[in-house]
């Protein structure tokens, strides 16, 4: 279950700023189970329990991805990045520019080594680079649907791999949309003690835009992030996939409370929940809240983030849900 969903969700391309389909997707899964709104901004927003607001749970909706800027005469596409991608990851790939009539096959272009007569291996940097989609002039271009401000995604593939990893791009975020969703549909036919909203936010890689959004009109006294924690390397110690959810408690965009965090590594001792404590690099949608609420980082470990390959462990997203759950009984 928890696979094709994930197969589903990261299927559906969606950069910052045009999460129009991810969360129409969304919104399908959830429509059994509860009503669903959207804010001025793009965010999903799910509310259950009433009276007041206790918690807002939140899982970006968006992923990195190319922004198309411009159609060169030689028919080719040029782009900046949206998010935070190594320009070692664009060079010789595969990619699929989305255009308001569907997609097109795309490929970065990369120079052989029969021809690199100068025998330079420096990394090309993004905006040195082009889109090639088969046109040869920018009237063939625009005729086969591309206008600027389309963008592209890089070719998904989804492996499972010796049935215990999921493998593919854009598991940042969308296994922590998967993990709301799944809490939500637990949730719902509980009687809460007090109001959580549950949030799919939009625009979290170019700046948290969604989740600012949210703190100008909610205050709840606890504020969680559902997100990926980059693993594995020395600043992130030994936190590794496989042992379970991760509390981060520290990265580039807050400490985060750590009496909240004491209390969510009791939540799982008390339920058998297994849980990894660490710190990592990025930012998160609950750092906006650290001026009225109490805030934490939910995570699961993700290897090989920001790239094609990025790897989960699907016990780790299992055990992450639980948690959800058990954190919303338990406060």
């Amino acid at each position: 279950m928890l696979i094709e969903m994930l197969r589903e969700i990261t299927s559906i391309p969606g950069i910052s700023g045009y999460e129009e389909k991810v969360r129409e997707k969304l919104r399908e899964w959830l429509d059994p189970y509860a009503d669903a709104t959207i804010d001025a901004i793009g965010n999903l927003i799910v509310e259950l329990g009433d009276g007041e607001l206790k918690a807002i749970f939140m899982a970006h909706m968006d992923e990195i991805g190319l922004l198309i800027t411009g159609i060169r005469e030689d028919g080719k596409l040029v782009f900046r990045k949206v998010g935070g991608i190594d320009d070692r990851l664009l060079y010789g790939r595969h990619v699929d520019v989305i255009t308001e009539g569907g997609r097109l096959d795309g490929v970065i272009g990369a120079i052989p080594p029969h021809l690199n007569i100068d025998g330079k291996r420096d990394i090309v940097p993004w905006n040195k680079l082009a889109i090639d989609i088969g046109a040869e002039s920018k009237e063939e271009a625009l005729e086969m649907g591309v206008k600027v401000l389309d963008f592209a995604v890089f070719k998904k593939h989804f492996a499972v791999l010796n049935n215990r990893y999921v493998s593919t791009r854009s598991l940042d975020d969308r296994f922590g949309v998967v993990a709301l969703v799944e809490a939500i549909k637990d949730l719902v036919d509980h009687d809460l003690d007090c109001k959580y909203i549950f949030a799919f936010t939009v625009q979290e890689e170019i700046g948290l835009k969604g989740a600012k959004f949210l703190a100008e009109h909610y205050n709840p006294r606890y504020a969680f992030a559902v997100d990926s924690f980059a693993c594995c390397s020395s600043l992130t110690d030994d936190v590794k996939l496989g042992s379970g959810p991760v509390i981060r408690a520290v990265d580039n965009s807050a400490i985060y409370t750590k009496r909240l965090a004491r209390r969510v590594w009791a939540i799982a001792e008390k339920n058998g929940i297994p849980i990894q404590i660490g710190v990592t690099g990025g930012g998160t949608d609950a750092s906006v809240f650290q001026s009225k609420s109490e805030v934490l980082a939910l995570s699961i470990p993700i290897k090989y983030l920001h790239s094609e390959v990025e790897m989960l462990h699907l016990a780790d997203l299992e055990a992450l849900i639980k948690l959800i759950e058990a954190v919303v009984f338990e406060l």
